[in-house]
């Protein structure tokens, strides 16, 4: 039986060290990634066992959140930075099941992404969907591309799931976030994940040392408090911040916490 993965890898992907795209890739079950990096996936899992609850409990975030925007509160567009490999129930999936006319622009910096959303992504024939290649350090660059899909005159919601973690300065990744916001109305909305050694974390810390010693990007953790200035000057949906496995996962959910923040804020 052949092993999982692509057959043939897109020019300019390395496979030679793991990559946190098709790592999280292997975590979610799906079929696009290496040997390098289902082994480093299985080091990481071998260290923090509940790495692969975090991977599920970030997608599902995802599609909470996504359902809400798009439906109670009416958010047409969608800008989605650092979207990884597609695979089920993707941002535009989700928002143009609830609002057929969606508007959807990813962005991702990775070669094998891109390989992938040119022919996986689609949209309904109401709305739109488009992907550009950009690095989130490049806010600006974003913002520009973004315009040939969507009205950045009216509400966006900027979503940034586990992107944050890649911008080691926290200063840089402030400044990131803030020239985003800034050029969008109000009624925008900031959605964000990011790992943290809170919330029953700290045993990720050696695994999160392993990974940038043996994968790329590096990765931070990042607390409460960092966390919650991403999201100054915005209000926050309830339930404010708390393991993105949490939100909003329904009044009589047992769910258990994951170490991944998450939150919703919404430009006043």
């Amino acid at each position: 039986m052949p092993e999982p993965g692509p057959r043939t890898a897109p020019a300019r992907v390395r496979v030679d060290i793991a990559h946190n795209a098709r790592v999280w890739n292997y975590w979610l079950g799906g079929e696009d990634h290496y040997p390098v990096d289902r082994a480093v996936g299985d080091r990481v899992t071998g260290m923090y066992p509940s790495i692969g609850e975090v991977a599920r409990a970030d997608r599902a975030f995802l599609g909470r959140v996504v359902r809400h925007l798009a439906g109670d509160a009416g958010t047409g567009q969608f800008l989605d930075i650092g979207t990884g490999l597609p695979s089920a129930d993707n941002t535009h999936e989700v928002a143009q099941h609830t609002a057929p006319d969606a508007r959807v622009v990813y962005v991702d910096n990775d070669p094998i992404v891109l390989a992938h959303a040119r022919s996986l992504l689609s949209s309904s024939p109401e709305g739109a969907t488009e992907y550009i290649e950009a690095d989130a350090r490049d806010p600006q660059r974003i913002l520009r591309a973004a315009e040939g899909t969507l009205d950045l005159r009216r509400p966006v919601a900027v979503m940034m799931l586990g992107i944050l973690n890649f911008v080691l300065d926290t200063d840089e990744a402030r400044t990131i976030v803030r020239t985003l916001m800034d050029a969008l109305p109000s009624g925008s909305h900031l959605v964000l994940t990011h790992p943290t050694l809170e919330l029953g974390g700290e045993g990720n810390e050696a695994a999160m040392r392993f990974w940038n010693e043996n994968a790329t990007p590096p990765i931070t953790a990042r607390t409460r408090t960092e966390f919650a200035s991403f999201l100054d000057g915005l209000t926050l949906l309830e339930p404010g911040i708390v393991s993105c496995s949490r939100w909003r996962a329904g009044a009589t959910a047992r769910t258990p916490e994951v170490a991944q923040f998450g939150a919703v804020g919404r430009k006043p």
